[in-house]
């Protein structure tokens, strides 16, 4: 087992994409009815809206002190103007009566899924909003044997135990890891579930180059298990995971040879907050209560007495007396209290509702909605799907402001769109990567970053990956059969055909202008074209936003 390295600065977001080589100002000018529109106008206008939607939450970005690349030049000076009032690119975008994505039903649509379709917006239509949410938090009963068929028969290696996967070939194992992943996440019919398995993925973010084979294990036991339970079951199974003890650390944290890095995190990343109420004292003296708290034999959590410190503690007011060595393996009591004494902490139920709302609402969740939130954490005992309808409330979901999509979403929503016929994922697995967020990499233990001034450089990436999408052919690991795109085929049928398989139905006028405008010069598309037009709606500024 490799000790984990020391942590590397935070890269920018020069490695996930370049600059769009268009200037700000051409996203605001119309585009006349006889210009074609090019797909370097369609991802100015992207640009320029991920500026405008997060310009007041941009000072976490610049107490990183990070030399920002070309791309994110660009858009810090855009985010240095205040976005228009009323700003929202989902809204209607001319004076017609054709509404925009501005209802709650439909935008709750996108906050639950990897991806808005026609079929799930007809589920959404038949049960209502409460009853659609209800439906996929109780993801247990729903029929997920399709995905799960897939998955069991190309992925096998994410069943296995740890003992199991020891001797196999780690890049294969972790091939296998993330293919199933983004399977599941791109066609399973659990679409919450999945958004809450990345949402707790990345809050207990492991990389799997650090653990190897432990992070399958921790994947399917903690994270998958428990990513709509109860976050207290959450943390505790988090604390007695191989992988995550052996990825901060814990496994080298014995009495003569304290090491702080779990404690640290465990507190300002897991629980209570980097503002929690804790101290340095507090972090050594958590250190010391979880010393011995170790792994055995291939990955198995294991208390070791010989290496805990059995003397008196005191960690956030919670004192621990001195403890003979007799003691042996009931010494571990003492990590168990704690990690029950940081569940129930107020600073915790902040920390988790603020989060939580930043993921499944807006970057910059109000004072009332994370009050709201958090007494629902203290009142269920950190029941995560209770949480979860506090925070897409109707009133909530009708005024938030929209999010830029990570690279992960925006491909997971470009396959869900089109709906391609897949035999295997490892082409997906390498798009990923080109886009800039391959899954179970991201070495710090804070997870792949959920700020849209992050991922703003990588325009050039999503351009390449609709193409590449659009032009899918019949062979392959994935196909595209476009027919249901041009079974109208005039520039009026493709375009609607588009805005039902792509945006609910709910396109704005300025888009449909645009692919109407390029369709129009043929009466009947060729094939191609429709394609082009495919890839220019996945390219638009409309669709980055959830």
């Amino acid at each position: 087992m490799q000790h984990m390295p020391s942590k590397p600065a935070m890269r920018g977001a020069a490695d996930a994409g370049e600059n769009s080589g268009e200037d700000s100002g051409d996203a605001a000018v119309g585009v006349r009815q006889d210009e074609r529109p090019s797909r370097r106008r369609f991802f100015a206008v992207g640009v320029s809206l991920a500026a405008a939607s997060v310009a007041g939450a941009t000072s976490a970005a610049a107490q990183q002190g990070k030399k920002p690349s070309a791309a994110r030049g660009m858009v810090k000076r855009l985010l240095q103007q205040p976005p228009a009032p009323g700003f929202d690119p989902f809204g209607k975008q001319s004076t017609g009566t054709v509404k925009g994505w501005d209802s709650a039903l439909t935008r709750l649509v996108r906050k639950v899924t990897n991806g808005v379709t026609a079929p799930e917006l007809k589920l959404a239509q038949k049960l209502g909003f409460n009853g659609y949410l209800n439906y996929h938090l109780g993801y247990a009963k729903i029929d997920d044997s399709q995905a799960q068929a897939f998955v069991n028969q190309k992925y096998p290696l994410i069943a296995q135990s740890g003992d199991q996967l020891y001797n196999l070939d780690q890049g294969t194992v972790q091939a296998q890891l993330v293919e199933a992943s983004l399977y599941r996440a791109a066609f399973s019919k659990r679409q919450l579930y999945e958004r809450m398995v990345e949402f707790w993925s990345d809050h207990f973010n492991i990389a799997f180059s650090q653990v190897n084979y432990l992070k399958v294990v921790d994947d399917r036991e903690v994270i998958r298990k428990h990513a709509l339970g109860k976050f207290p079951d959450l943390l505790k199974a988090s604390a007695h995971s191989a992988a995550m003890l052996e990825y901060l650390d814990n496994t080298r944290n014995r009495q003569r040879t304290l090491n702080e890095n779990y404690a640290r995190e465990i507190m300002e990343l897991h629980t209570l907050g980097v503002d929690g109420g804790y101290t340095q004292v507090d972090v050594r003296e958590l250190a010391r209560v979880l010393t011995g708290w170790t792994l055995a034999g291939r990955g198995t959590f294991a208390f070791d007495p010989a290496g805990h410190d059995f003397g008196a503690k005191s960690v956030m007011g919670q004192a621990f007396p001195a403890m003979p060595t007799s003691a042996g393996a009931a010494a571990k009591v003492e990590g168990d209290q704690m990690l029950d004494f940081l569940v129930k902490h107020p600073s915790t139920a902040k920390f988790i509702a603020k989060k939580m709302l930043r993921w499944l609402l807006q970057y910059e969740p109000t004072t009332a909605q994370i009050t709201a939130v958090a007494a629902v954490y203290t009142k269920t005992q950190g029941d995560i799907p209770s949480m979860v309808r506090a925070v897409l409330t109707p009133a909530n979901v009708t005024a938030a402001v929209p999010k830029f999509k990570r690279p992960y979403t925006y491909m997971l929503s470009a396959l869900r769109a089109v709906n391609p016929n897949v035999t295997a994922m490892g082409a997906v697995r390498r798009q990923l990567t080109t886009l800039g967020q391959p899954m179970f990499a991201w070495e710090q233990p804070d997870g792949y970053p959920d700020r849209a001034d992050y991922w703003a450089g990588g325009v050039l990436q999503r351009w390449n990956f609709a193409v590449t999408l659009s032009n899918l052919g019949t062979a392959g690991e994935l196909t595209l059969d476009i027919a249901r795109f041009n079974a109208v085929n005039t520039p009026d049928g493709v375009t609607a055909a588009i805005n039902r398989e792509l945006f609910g139905g709910e396109m704005p006028e300025r888009l449909k202008g645009q692919l109407f405008t390029y369709l129009q010069p043929q009466a009947a598309p060729t094939v191609a074209r429709v394609r082009e037009a495919i890839a220019l709606a996945l390219s638009s500024a409309t669709f980055q936003w959830i």
